[in-house]
């Protein structure tokens, strides 16, 4: 049918499930924006204002980390675009499924450097899956459905679809019904029985198994076959960052976290076992410590959706290239029961030295961090139906969060853990609360990296308070980073101490009620008013300065060469500045 080309990308909106879209209007998207007035008034689509361009690709993100669905953003051309690109390379450094729907000047300006005019494509083509310029307007329901399908099919990422604004006032023929041919995309590999009947051999030769399970098990959805299979031989698992709650963290098989900030014996677990099983995780920097000492003792084998990263970091003793949701159902059936009480009981005894003693078992009169995380956690975990979710921005509390709080539910943790973006957290907070509204959602963030987006508060409250709870952990320092300058540049703090406002004036100017906390017997009354109160909330943590996230594995470390925190009778001598936490 004759269509504009501003209508035709909310029309290909309806027809793949878009229920919400996260943007700010300008000059080169008017066109479109107006087209979409009709369908927010029949509630087909709606529309969130962001106050920054990059928080709507985080929103975006949020949702589609939430949902497992296409988050989609807009934006106009020049600045707004490249206001983008941090969120967009987030999204796809972790695997997150966006479509980004830019303006772009009309046909007859592009290279002219007309006003707000630039290269999105090429801006944009290093952190994107794939992305387009469109010129003509019978391309554009075609290339809407490949950018679509290119998201979602295979490993998620981002497309980026850049529109000339000529082409969205230009009329041409909408149609939808295309079969997607993509010569040389193969987003779904054949299954090799053969390798997977090897994996399995190798699993039920083992004496000393280990799984280390990343963000594609939680994308595949396969966290009730993970634990069938782990319970079934008694194999422990280790997970990324990205891939906390897997199996559940209360599970005894479970070691929780491993690398840099993971615990000692995760890490011990991963250099002294004999087979190790890596499933959808790709071997970064963070996990693996210094190549050449990781995992020397085993044999790896390496479950992976994308042929690029095997063998990209580690090259493994055996490739099981597929989606985890054809691969491991597959290998299931192959994997005998076995009992291996030995290597269980050798780990059950590295689990009596641990970081987290020191805080559970210390009766603290300072309030600091991880027991701030250890009371978010006894406070929400049961306080509905499902498991809250928590966003984290980036930062030591992101560590923290991770290794204090025990996340029982796979997907429960959203967080940047490939790039590493500061900011990241409230306005992914807000896409995953809005795609989950019967969840609570809980925002852990620094004081350095809640300023970066906090203007996103508005959106809160332009959306109807959104019930998003609020934690800042408040030191006065960007404290990774100072962390990193007490223990390798003697302690030189340039640029790390910084200054906030009063968080709880600031939320009240945007008329959200807070608190702020000193003490630690202030915490958990002030969490569960916060869980009891409608709509949102947010709460000031004021801890302790000088506090670092152990155990850590310092720069051309292996993994299991940790700094470590001092014991709680080193602790109790805190004079102020060492030692130091």
């Amino acid at each position: 049918m004759p269509m504009k080309g501003a209508q035709m990308v909310w029309e290909a909106m309806v027809r793949e499930g878009v229920r919400v879209v996260y943007g700010h209007p300008g000059g080169a998207i008017l066109p479109t924006y107006d087209a979409l007035s009709p369908y927010e008034a029949e509630g087909k689509i709606h529309h969130v204002l962001v106050r920054h361009e990059q928080c709507a690709a985080h929103m975006a993100d949020g949702w589609a980390r939430a949902t497992g669905e296409v988050g989609v953003c807009i934006a106009t051309s020049g600045p707004a675009a490249t206001n983008l690109v941090t969120g967009l390379a987030t999204a796809q450094m972790d695997s997150v499924p966006i479509v980004a729907i830019t303006g772009q000047v009309p046909t007859n300006l592009l290279g002219t450097d007309a006003f707000q005019e630039s290269d999105v494509v090429g801006v944009t083509a290093p952190v994107c899956k794939h992305n387009y310029l469109v010129t003509d307007v019978n391309e554009l329901p075609l290339i809407l459905k490949e950018a679509f399908y290119i998201a979602r099919e295979g490993r998620p990422g981002v497309v980026l679809v850049d529109i000339c604004k000529d082409v969205q006032n230009a009329t041409g023929m909408f149609r939808y019904d295309y079969e997607i041919e993509l010569p040389g995309f193969e987003p779904w590999p054949n299954v090799d029985m053969d390798a997977v009947r090897q994996a399995a051999a190798l699993i039920n030769k083992a004496e000393r198994p280990l799984v280390l399970s990343g963000h594609g098990i939680t994308l595949a959805g396969m966290g009730r076959e993970l634990l069938e299979m782990v319970e079934r031989a008694e194999i422990p698992v280790v997970t990324t960052l990205l891939g906390a709650g897997n199996i559940p963290e209360s599970h005894p098989l479970s070691l929780g976290m491993g690398g840099m900030h993971g615990e000692a014996y995760a890490n011990r677990a991963i250099q002294a076992c004999d087979v190790l099983i890596a499933m959808g995780m790709r071997f970064d920097d963070r996990i693996t410590g210094v190549l050449s000492s990781f995992a020397k003792q085993a044999k790896i084998i390496h479950f992976e959706l994308d042929k690029a990263e095997v063998g990209k970091n580690v090259v493994p003793h055996l490739a099981v290239v597929g989606d985890l949701a054809e691969t491991l159902p597959a290998m299931l059936p192959l994997i005998e029961a076995r009992r291996h009480q030995v290597w269980l009981q050798e780990i059950k005894e590295w689990k009596g030295d641990t970081e987290q003693s020191d805080i559970i078992n210390y009766e603290v009169d300072e309030l600091i961090p991880p027991f701030v995380i250890r009371q978010l956690w006894h406070a929400t975990h049961n306080a509905r139906n499902e498991p809250p979710i928590i966003v984290t921005d980036v930062g030591q509390h992101q560590m923290w969060e991770s290794q204090y709080f025990i996340h029982d539910q796979v997907g429960q943790l959203l967080t940047s853990g490939g790039l590493g973006t500061m900011g990241y957290a409230l306005p992914a907070a807000i896409g995953a609360q809005m795609a989950r509204p019967d969840r609570l959602v809980w925002v852990v963030a620094g004081d350095g990296g809640f300023q970066m987006t906090l203007q996103e508060l508005a959106v809160i409250k332009q959306e109807h308070d959104l019930p998003i709870k609020i934690a800042i952990i408040n030191n006065g320092f960007l404290g990774m980073v100072r962390q990193w300058q007490q223990l390798f540049y003697e302690r030189r703090y340039t640029g790390t101490p910084i200054w906030a406002p009063d968080f709880v004036k600031l939320a009240a100017a945007y008329d959200i009620p807070a608190l702020r906390v000193t003490r630690p017997d202030e915490v958990a009354a002030a969490i569960d008013q916060a869980n009891n109160t409608p709509g949102p909330f947010l709460i000031d943590f004021r801890v302790k300065e000088e506090v670092n996230v152990y155990p850590m594995v310092p720069p051309g470390a292996a993994v299991d060469q940790l700094i470590r925190r001092p014991k709680p009778a080193v602790m109790q001598g805190y004079s102020g500045v060492q030692p130091s936490w």
